[in-house]
């Protein structure tokens, strides 16, 4: 990347201020060593739930909820997060940080569970915007599910759909690389969506369910 560009990359990451109770949340993040959305893709995030006047929202991969914080914010006053992720002291951390941000216990239904068994059991239709940010190697078939979820004029948006660079990269062959690039290809050829591929935080993959 050009030097310039990684200026305005580093620039677009922090236009918009993170809120303290998403700060200490992704201070949480490093403490058990995972990586939650960037700065920019919470703003992202936010500004999506915001523009679809989002009541219902999923999200695969909880974290210590940074992200789970910038969806609230965009939600409406009354909407709903379902979270799920397989490990339920991240989800824990999630609680507390929620709580910080002044959020209802009734606005964040947390579910512990693999995502893949968890998934089919959420309804069809029924959900505004869905978040894939769980585990790389299942994304497929979690954005499948996320699909089925959505009502039409739905959002889905996948993160990390850049890999860290790699899925730009033709020679980059490995199984998960591929296979999160053959995903991005397959939800833009899907004759109900609108899809757009953002290079903000490491990639954002989003799609309109028409």
């Amino acid at each position: 990347m050009a030097a310039d560009k990684a200026l305005s990359w580093s620039y677009t990451e922090d236009f918009v201020p993170e809120s303290e109770p998403a700060r200490s949340a992704r201070s949480r993040a490093a403490e058990f060593g995972i990586t939650p959305v960037s700065p920019g893709t919470g703003a992202l995030l936010r500004l999506l739930a915001a523009a679809i006047g989002a009541h219902s929202v999923a999200e695969i991969g909880t974290g210590t909820g940074v992200s789970g914080i910038w969806l609230l914010e965009g939600m409406v006053a009354d909407g709903v997060l379902t979270s799920i992720d397989v490990e339920a002291e991240y989800q824990r951390a999630a609680r507390e940080a929620f709580a910080a941000a002044g959020v209802r216990p009734a606005r964040a239904r947390l579910i512990a569970g693999r995502a893949l068994d968890v998934l089919p059991r959420l309804a069809d239709a029924a959900y505004d915007l869905v978040l894939v940010d769980g585990d790389p190697a299942e994304a497929v078939p979690c954005v499948e599910q996320a699909w089925r979820m959505l009502r039409p004029g739905g959002v889905l948006v996948v993160n990390n759909a850049l890999a860290g660079g790699r899925v730009a990269d033709p020679a980059r062959r490995d199984e998960l690389t591929v296979a999160i690039r053959e995903l991005g290809k397959g939800v833009r050829a899907q004759e109900d969506a609108l899809t757009a591929l953002l290079p903000t935080g490491d990639g954002v993959l989003v799609a309109v369910r028409r």
